[in-house]
């Protein structure tokens, strides 16, 4: 039987992999790298502290031990057990470890999974904005429709259910939303965020939840959205190991929901990688089921980091920023100087050493801003600002 005609293409590659560009953050770190010097990085979310010591202790015990092979593809069962342990204590919120929990690599990957689940292809996924650019990218990847939902800058980003709700339809499959968010630092109330689902639930859509900052919330709840909603199963809730244990490299992150959802999640994870590195999931079993005080240590830097943020902002000419209320990064307001924000992140590099993200790289709403992770020691916080200020004083002279 005559099979269908192939339709030719200039290139080989397909047009969903050509429109894949680097984000704005990567730009960047590029650019730094080329630039090289006395720098002041802060456009990169990656905590400046190390492991906690027994989570490097498990792997290498791990690795010596031959622990080395392939895993169950949806990790360690006594790795899932301990994380459905840590999110029941730290965020209220219960899964079955057997049926509703899947290890992936990092976030990251959790994100694209919830995304191929439940996007077919042509419908729509909502992304309130500004938003951490690969949430698009992931959904074109699924031939999804992104429909960017742009929040007031006037309120501080605040979640305007308005402007969600006009921007759902029947088309909508799902809404992806951080709390805390990467960029603003926002931490959204409880309030809000139930009625989030609310509106998912009367379009039939999913919310999918990226809370891999939800341990450092500095003012709010830490409760997981699927422990009070009237739609638990309307969430799918994305963690991860690297922001709170400072495991970045390790990759190591989890997606959480409903049985039927995550079993072909699962299946899709199997089809992609097989299974999270098995001396890394034995590192993440440690720091989730062991001491916590590293944990809390860290967390109290970065709230002092965040107050200093705050500090030096005040002593801006024209810059301003919402208060961050959880996770590292701060929102700055540069609208008052020349140029789009790449222009002015590629200026205060050039000019100054400091590196930081455009806002524009994370959604219309954020043109006019960039990121800082404040991820950093207080002292490079600290010069950083001072290269900011001089440059934003000669900037407004």
């Amino acid at each position: 039987m005559a099979g269908t005609a192939h339709t030719e293409r200039s290139s080989p590659v397909t047009d969903r992999a050509a429109a894949v560009e680097y984000t704005s953050i990567r730009v960047m770190y590029e650019q730094a790298e080329q630039r090289g010097g006395d720098l002041v990085r802060m456009e990169v979310g990656q905590p400046d502290f190390r492991p906690p010591e027994h989570v490097t202790e498990a792997a290498v015990d791990a690795a010596r031990g031959g622990e080395t092979t392939y895993t169950q593809t949806a990790g360690l069962p006594d790795l899932r057990r301990a994380l459905a342990d840590r999110l029941a204590a730290d965020h209220n919120v219960e899964y079955d470890p057997e049926t509703e929990v899947v290890m992936t690599v990092g976030g990251m990957e959790a994100l694209l999974l919830a995304t191929l689940t439940v996007v077919a292809p042509g419908e729509e996924v909502v992304i309130p904005t500004p938003a951490w650019p690969n949430y698009e990218t992931q959904v074109r990847l699924a031939d999804g429709v992104p429909i960017e939902v742009p929040l007031p800058a006037d309120d501080g980003f605040d979640l305007d259910l308005d402007r969600i709700d006009d921007a759902m339809g029947q088309n909508t499959a799902a809404v992806i939303l951080a709390s805390p968010s990467n960029p603003t630092g926002r931490a959204y109330g409880e309030a809000e965020l139930a009625g989030l689902v609310d509106l998912a639930a009367e379009h039939d859509a999913v919310v999918i939840a990226d809370e891999v900052y939800k341990r450092l919330t500095f003012e709010g709840s830490t409760r997981a959205l699927a422990s009070y909603t009237d739609h638990p199963e309307r969430v799918l809730s994305v963690g991860s190991c690297s922001k709170t244990y400072a495991m970045t490299g390790w990759r190591v992150g989890w997606l959480a929901g409903p049985e039927p959802v995550i079993d072909k999640a699962t299946k899709v994870h199997g089809c992609t990688t097989a299974c999270v590195s098995n001396v890394a999931q034995r590192a993440a079993e440690a720091a989730l089921s062991g001491p916590q005080a590293p944990v809390d240590e860290m967390y109290d830097a970065f709230e002092r980091r965040r107050d200093l943020v705050v500090e030096r902002v005040e002593d801006l000419p024209t810059v301003t920023c919402p208060r961050p209320e959880g996770a590292f990064y701060a929102f700055l307001d540069c609208n008052a100087l020349d140029g789009t924000s790449l222009d002015v992140a590629k200026r205060l590099l050039a000019e100054e050493g400091v590196v930081l993200a455009p806002g524009g790289g994370f959604g219309d709403a954020g043109e006019g801003y960039l990121r800082m992770s404040f991820a950093a020691s207080e002292e490079r916080i600290d010069e950083g600002f001072d290269r900011i200020e001089a440059f934003v004083r000669e900037e407004v002279r």
